[in-house]
């Protein structure tokens, strides 16, 4: 069977930051009776080992490195060190940061709890300090979110002070992805390369790229000892064959499940769990190229596709209707009305526009860029047919795609992205401004919005501006914006605390399997 669990985001203010728990609250519970165990857990409960099997390989244990904002790195990173806050469905709760204030708008101050390293060794303000710089001036993809820093002080052992030279409306998930490490172990590439220490939940046990990790639960964890002693995360490249491992036991959970293989986990001993994710698809048009350049060809094109049968026909239960260019547990998220399936009126647009005969086009996409790509633009291009576009699909290899992406060298590129903060800003501010030129468009009422909502720690006025962003993009179709696909996981019956998270990186800490 098969079950959704909403998951919410809504901003809170900084006061009701203060004592908030961790993920977990909340978790759901799968029930059943699963694999025997007899072991004892870290946190005293009866429990055994978790296999968990994602459908990425873990590249890369160094949270510094160039993989830092991938979702396999994100997840080991997360398992083994700490963050300084930590995101939750209500919007952000302390971690290493017992609590934190804004003495002014451009200033941040974080007093840090009493946490130590798995080897024993204190958590300072020195760590923080060289952990955030690095993440600064670096070259990783998480430098970009740290243009407006000005300093970071280690004020006292327990006293971190972060200046900007303008307001950060981004700071609480920007730090939520920076991992605290020893301050002399960040250059360190064998430190990272197959046992880091942290002081996140496990400690690992072994780790080979591409292949595997396996990690040992930390009994003395500062914030509650997970529910089991072992967690092993195989990689598995093949989808039917991680299916396989599933429905068979060798392994307890997976996620990420094709669309089209769902169907297959329909039977007994398997349950399928979905929640939102932080991930949508997008056909980009590229607006500074003819006939795109006109937003009645683009929102021509838009209406000529009945995308909620498309979506049906090839997502199923697996995906949602996208009512916004950013998925729903995003912060920032408004919601707009659909575009209609009106083919006449795509075909009136046309004309206006002065394309009555129509015309010829292209849309790229990278081989294994999403589940169903190609299903999604041969779909596409049928309906498009039909209002006399004839398109030509271009499927490429990753490095060729990324290469005439990022020079503008294409009319339409269909692709998914995720989230990696949870924020908007993560995707409207790095993508959609003109000083991105990520697809061609420029919009100086947007642009003007972006950099307000970015620039201002008034979450409630973000969100207000993110909406303004939203209807903007939206109206102007400078893509069409078809499905956000949930979050999917396939669970052994008998395995129990698990969350459906919406970035892929569930918390695994309250996960066992049932007495």
């Amino acid at each position: 069977m098969s079950r959704h669990t909403p998951l919410w985001n809504t901003p809170i203010d900084r006061r009701t930051f203060f004592g908030l728990t961790g993920a977990g609250a909340g978790a759901l519970v799968l029930s059943s009776c699963g694999m025997q165990t007899d072991s004892e857990g870290a946190g005293g409960e009866e429990s055994s080992v978790i296999r968990a099997a994602f459908d990425r390989p873990i590249l890369d244990l160094n949270p510094f490195g160039s993989a830092n904002v991938e979702q396999s790195t994100l997840l080991a990173a997360a398992l083994i060190f700490d963050s300084l806050v930590t995101r939750t469905d209500d919007g952000f709760a302390p971690r290493l940061a017992a609590e934190w204030d804004q003495p002014d708008e451009n200033t941040w101050v974080f007093t840090l709890a009493d946490v130590t390293y798995h080897d024993g060794q204190a958590i300072t303000a020195e760590d923080v300090k060289a952990c955030v710089e690095n993440i600064a001036s670096g070259s990783t993809p998480q430098a970009a979110l740290w243009g407006a820093l000005d300093a970071v002080e280690a004020t006292d052992e327990t006293t971190v002070t972060i200046t900007t030279s303008s307001p950060v409306g981004t700071m609480l998930s920007n730090l939520s992805l920076i991992s605290i490490v020893p301050a002399d172990k960040i250059e360190d590439q064998s430190f990272f390369a197959t046992s880091p220490v942290g002081s996140g939940p496990f400690e690992v046990d072994s780790f080979t790229a591409s292949d595997h990790l396996n990690l040992t639960a930390v009994e003395d964890y500062w914030n509650g000892a997970a529910a089991s002693t072992r967690l092993e995360l195989p990689y598995i490249p093949e989808n039917s064959t991680r299916l396989t491992a599933l429905k068979t036991g060798e392994v307890d959970v997976t996620w990420s499940i094709p669309p089209d293989q769902l169907a297959e986990l329909e039977e007994p001993g398997v349950e399928v769990v979905t929640g939102p994710s932080f991930v949508n698809y997008f056909n980009w048009f590229n607006s500074s190229r003819e006939p795109f350049t006109d937003v009645r060809v683009r929102q021509a094109m838009w209406m000529a596709i009945d995308v909620a049968q498309v979506v049906t026909d090839l997502f199923g239960d697996s995906a949602e209707l996208a009512t916004a260019p950013i998925p729903s547990p995003v912060f920032g998220y408004s919601a707009q009305e659909p575009y209609p399936y009106d083919p006449e009126q795509a075909r009136s647009l046309l004309a206006e526009a002065g394309f009555a005969d129509g015309f010829s086009t292209h849309v790229m996409w990278a081989q294994g860029v999403a589940p169903q790509a190609r299903p999604l633009a041969e779909s596409f291009a049928s309906y498009w047919q039909e209002i006399g576009v004839t398109v030509e699909l271009q499927e490429l290899e990753q490095a060729q795609w990324l290469d005439r992406l990022l020079a503008l060298d294409w009319d339409m590129d269909l692709q998914n992205a995720g989230n990696a903060t949870g924020d908007a800003d993560y995707t409207l501010g790095r993508l959609y401004s003109t000083d991105a030129n990520r697809m061609g468009y420029s919009n100086p009422e947007l642009d003007e919005i972006l950099s307000g909502a970015r620039s201002t720690t008034d979450q409630d006025q973000r969100a207000e501006l993110y909406a303004q962003a939203c209807k903007i993009i939206w109206d102007d179709a400078v893509g069409i914006f078809p499905l956000d696909p949930l979050a999917t996981y396939g669970v052994r019956d008998g395995v129990e605390g698990l969350a459906p998270a919406p970035n892929n990186q569930p918390d695994f800490v309250p996960v066992h399997h049932s007495a």
